[in-house]
């Protein structure tokens, strides 16, 4: 008869480098989630700016074709208004594209984050 072997577990080495594979793996893991997070801070930050100017967006929309609001400041922007960090300047330029429309551009700033969006929306003169 075949004596049993008896149970000899691991060695100190193979503890070692599963240790070491499994710390690898974690740490993979750990900057991947991290750099997910920062990735929707981006993206969460950057679609809250959007809709504030989209706001401001329906907001110049309702208001009548020849308001001071929508004047021709002959390349300076109007504003700045804020909405929390953000700071919001639009800029009107009268008959660009067809006679009487004015095109409008509407910019949304976080200065201490480095970003900006920049939306443009054309108005008619309804008659």
């Amino acid at each position: 008869m075949e004596k049993l072997k008896s149970n000899q577990g691991f060695t100190l080495l193979e503890v070692i480098f599963a240790i070491t594979i499994l710390t690898v793996g974690i740490l993979a893991v750990a900057a991947m989630q991290a750099s997910s997070i920062r990735g929707n801070a981006f993206a969460w930050e950057t679609s809250e700016a959007t809709n504030i100017a989209m706001a401001q967006i329906e907001s110049l929309m309702d208001l009548p074709y020849n308001h001071d609001l929508l004047k021709d400041l002959d390349g300076e922007s109007h504003g700045p208004l804020t909405n929390g960090r953000y700071e919001i300047r639009w800029t009107v330029e009268d008959d660009a594209i067809i006679d009487q429309t004015k095109t409008v551009d509407v910019t949304v700033s976080d200065d201490d984050a480095g970003r900006e969006v920049k939306i443009s929306f054309i108005i008619g003169h309804v008659i």
